[in-house]
């Protein structure tokens, strides 16, 4: 009997130590894909870091670009009396749609297009599922757009205008006019 409850004990001994093992192998596996950091394309050696900046959203909380690093943002610059940016909303939202689990954050700075009221009316009907910014009190929205007009050598001339910024805040991408998902979506792909 002693010899069979010794053998029982070297079995549940084993058993425990087998799933802790185990366990354990799976924890690390996890803690290491946490800690893996997303490979980044190479970015040309003049590459601009995005200017910072902080506007309001529509429910007149405060968004600051920086808080994003980590994140691959597109920063699309845009108007709601504007048709080719009208064009562009349905693209965008299927991209938030597809890609915000992996990363992706799509903003919006709209320009001079009224209250934040009437421009969250125009977001709720058109079902825009991403983060729309504007100006509280006087033009921040036009100072934000001259800060980026300078900072890459070619003024803000035509809406929508659109930026991809990479996980490490440099602007790597930009866009003069509407693109489909399809075009977005592969300069964005290396990126997630």
């Amino acid at each position: 009997m002693r010899k069979r409850n010794g053998m029982i004990m070297i079995i549940v001994s084993l058993l425990t130590l087998t799933i802790a093992c185990s366990q354990k192998s799976e924890k690390n596996k996890m803690a290491q894909k946490a800690e893996k950091k997303i490979e980044q394309p190479a970015r040309e050696k003049n590459a601009i870091l995005a200017p910072d900046f902080t506007l309001a959203k529509l429910d007149g909380e405060w968004f600051k670009l920086s808080d994003f690093r980590g994140k691959v943002v597109m920063l699309n610059f845009w108007g709601t009396w504007c048709p080719p940016c009208r064009k562009e909303i349905p693209d965008f939202i299927k991209l938030m749609e597809k890609y915000n689990k992996d990363g992706l954050e799509i903003v919006g700075v709209t320009l001079t297009s009224g209250s934040a009221e009437k421009i969250q009316k125009f977001v709720d009907k058109n079902k825009m599922n991403y983060t729309i910014l504007t100006d509280i009190d006087q033009n921040e929205t036009q100072a934000v757009t001259a800060r980026y007009g300078n900072a890459t050598g070619q003024q803000i001339s035509g809406i929508p205008t659109t930026f991809i910024i990479d996980r490490d805040g440099y602007i790597v991408n930009r866009y003069v006019g509407p693109r489909s998902e399809e075009i977005f979506y592969n300069d964005l792909k290396p990126y997630f």
